[in-house]
C-alpha cells in the first residue's frame, strides 16, 4: 500500500471527476461475488421450520434479502480493503494486475473513501434487519475476520488460509438464520463448510498452475503448498461433501422420511456439480473464480438451478 502516501486529496477529486470511475469502483466492488451471499438464504430452505410457511408469510422472505444486500456491502468493503493491501503483489500476477487499483484507473484513495462509507453503511442496516443486534455480532465478525485478520495476517498462514475463507460462507448462512429466528441442522452447515473448502484449495490449485514458478511473488503463502498435497486435500474434501450432503438429505426435519428420504433425489445433481468443477479444474485449467465459473459454464450452472429446483420441489409438494 506505498501508493496511498502518494494521492492527495486533490488527485482523488481529479479522479473522481473522471467519468469511468464509478464503473471501475463498481468492478473494484466485485458485484459477480454477491453470488457467494445466496448462503444467507439456506435456512429459508433447511430450516427445521417448513419452507411453505415462509412463503405464506413474505416477511422473513424480505428480512433475508436484506441480510443478502448486508452481506454484499460488507464483502465488497473487504473487497475493496485486500485490493488496496495487495496493490504491488496484483501487479505480479497475470490476471489480477488489470484490476482497477493494480492497473492505476482507480485511485486508491477513492477505495479507502468507498470502503469505509460501505461499513458505516453496514451497521445501522443490519441493526434495522435485527434490533436484537444478533445479526450485527454476526456481520461484524464477518468483517473483522475476513476484512482484517485474514488480509493482514490468517492469509499467510498455511491451511488457516483456506480453512478461515470457507468459515465466511458459514456465517453467512448463520446470519440469514438468526433474522428469521430459526434453526438450520448442523449436517448442512458442516456441507457448507467443506464446499468452501472445495472452491478454496480449487483456487489455490490453480493459483499454483497459473503463476508456475513465480508464485510466490504474487502470494508468499503459495510457497508452502504444492499440487500433490491440494489433490489430496481435493480428494478428501469431495468424497466428505458428498457424504455429508448425503446425510443431510437422509436426516433433514424438513423432508418426509416415508417410504424414503424424499431429498435424495437432489444427490445426483450435488455429485454432477462437484465432478463438473473437478472436470474444469483438472482438464480445462480453471477454478480461479469460482464465481465466474458458474456463471459462464452452462452445464455447472444448469446442474445448480436444476438442484435447486428439484429442492423446492420436494419441501414445497410434500412437507413433512
Amino acid at each position: 500500500m506505498s501508493n496511498l502516501s502518494t494521492d492527495s486529496p486533490l488527485d482523488a477529486v481529479a479522479v473522481a471527476a473522471r467519468p469511468h470511475m464509478f464503473a471501475e469502483l463498481l468492478r473494484a466492488m466485485r458485484p459477480r461475488q454477491w453470488v457467494k451471499n445466496v448462503f444467507v438464504f439456506a435456512a429459508l430452505a433447511f430450516s427445521e421450520q417448513r419452507l411453505w410457511q415462509f412463503w405464506q408469510d413474505p416477511w422473513p422472505l424480505l428480512k433475508v434479502t436484506a441480510a443478502f444486500a448486508a452481506f454484499c456491502m460488507a464483502a465488497s468493503a473487504i473487497y475493496l480493503v485486500n485490493d488496496l493491501v495487495d496493490i504491488e503483489k496484483d501487479r505480479a500476477h497475470p490476471k489480477k494486475r488489470n484490476r482497477p487499483f493494480a492497473s492505476g484507473r482507480l485511485s486508491p484513495t477513492v477505495g479507502i473513501i468507498a470502503a469505509g462509507v460501505l461499513i458505516l453503511a453496514v451497521i445501522p442496516s443490519a441493526i434495522l434487519i435485527d434490533p436484537r443486534l444478533r445479526f450485527l455480532g454476526v456481520l461484524a465478525t464477518y468483517i473483522a475476520v475476513q476484512g482484517f485478520l485474514y488480509t493482514y495476517w490468517l492469509k499467510n498462514v498455511v491451511l488457516l488460509d483456506i480453512l478461515v475463507l470457507a468459515t465466511g460462507f458459514v456465517l453467512r448462512a448463520i446470519g440469514g438464520a438468526l433474522v428469521i429466528h430459526v434453526l438450520i441442522t448442523p449436517w448442512l452447515l458442516l456441507c457448507m463448510l467443506l464446499l468452501a473448502l472445495f472452491l478454496g484449495i480449487g483456487k489455490r490449485r490453480h493459483e499454483l498452475v497459473l503463476l508456475e514458478g513465480g508464485a510466490g511473488e504474487h502470494r508468499r503463502i503459495l510457497q508452502e503448498y504444492s499440487l500433490p498435497m491440494l489433490d489430496q486435500m481435493m480428494s478428501i474434501v469431495t468424497a466428505s461433501i458428498i457424504m455429508a450432503y448425503s446425510i443431510t438429505a437422509f436426516l433433514a426435519p424438513v423432508a418426509p422420511q416415508k417410504p424414503y428420504p424424499m431429498l435424495m433425489a437432489t444427490i445426483p445433481f450435488v455429485i454432477y456439480a462437484i465432478f463438473r468443477y473437478l472436470y474444469l479444474i483438472y482438464i480445462r485449467g480453471e477454478g480461479g473464480s469460482p464465481d465466474e465459473l458458474l456463471l459462464k459454464d452452462m452445464p455447472l450452472a444448469g446442474s445448480v438451478v436444476l438442484w435447486g429446483i428439484a429442492v423446492l420441489t420436494v419441501l414445497l409438494l410434500f412437507p413433512k
